[in-house]
């Protein structure tokens, strides 16, 4: 496989209070999600505002919405303090543009084998993330469906990871990214200092042995949008 070693980009998701995201961040985590969308791991604006305060600023923290008014998308992401919006429900083409005119960085999420992740580049959005059918399950899809997505975009894998195959599933696909919920949970909405740890190590070390398509270069946050 052509390409350029890069590191994979690691994403823990389903943040529901400070010390989780704080947890996440000391053990190398990219990205902190939080979920705003009807779950179990759901978490109020106004709470992800206080924890972000108190994150740094090379962390992506991410708002998860599913079938969310736009307006309320980036409402919600640029009163909190966010610096990204994932959309994981049914968003339109138009509707992901538009969010992504008001929102720095927007990873468009697609259930794995639906055809429309073929048309994943006419959204707009800086990442494409394929999940499992009943995202949050910990259930793991056939990575091989992974293949639909468009060549040179950043690919997030998420659906079932954990510290036991996030490296084969990195190997397998060769994501730009990885993304873990119930993975790294003692619960739900509870986060295993362990489990985190491992994952982040894994992911890493997976990670260095995996040549990524070169057009799909890592992406500094930290500068572009400061």
């Amino acid at each position: 496989m052509s390409g350029t070693v890069v590191p994979v980009f690691v994403k823990i998701c389903g943040t529901t209070n400070e010390e989780d995201a704080l947890l996440a961040v000391a053990m190398g985590a990219d990205a902190v999600g939080f979920v705003f969308a009807p779950s179990p791991r759901q978490i109020a604006p106004r709470r992800v505002a206080e924890i972000v305060r108190r994150l740094p600023p090379e962390v992506l923290t991410v708002g998860v919405f599913r079938d969310e008014a736009p307006d309320r998308v980036a409402k919600i992401v640029n009163g909190a303090g966010l610096r990204a919006a994932q959309l994981h429900g049914h968003e339109s083409v138009e509707e992901t543009q538009w969010v992504r005119k008001r929102v720095p960085f927007v990873i468009r999420a697609f259930v794995a084998g639906n055809p429309e992740i073929r048309r994943a580049r006419e959204y707009g959005a800086d990442a494409v993330l394929i999940d499992a059918p009943s995202p949050g399950s910990g259930q793991v899809f056939d990575w091989r469906l992974a293949d639909g997505a468009p060549d040179n975009m950043r690919l997030v894998l998420a659906g079932g990871l954990t510290p036991e195959n996030v490296g084969e599933a990195i190997a397998s696909v060769a994501p730009w990214g990885v993304d873990v919920v119930t993975g790294v949970e003692a619960e739900p909405g509870r986060k295993d200092p362990r489990k985190v740890r491992a994952f982040v190590n894994a992911a890493r070390k997976a990670g260095r042995s995996v040549h990524q398509p070169s057009a799909a270069p890592p992406y500094d946050w930290e500068q572009d949008l400061s």
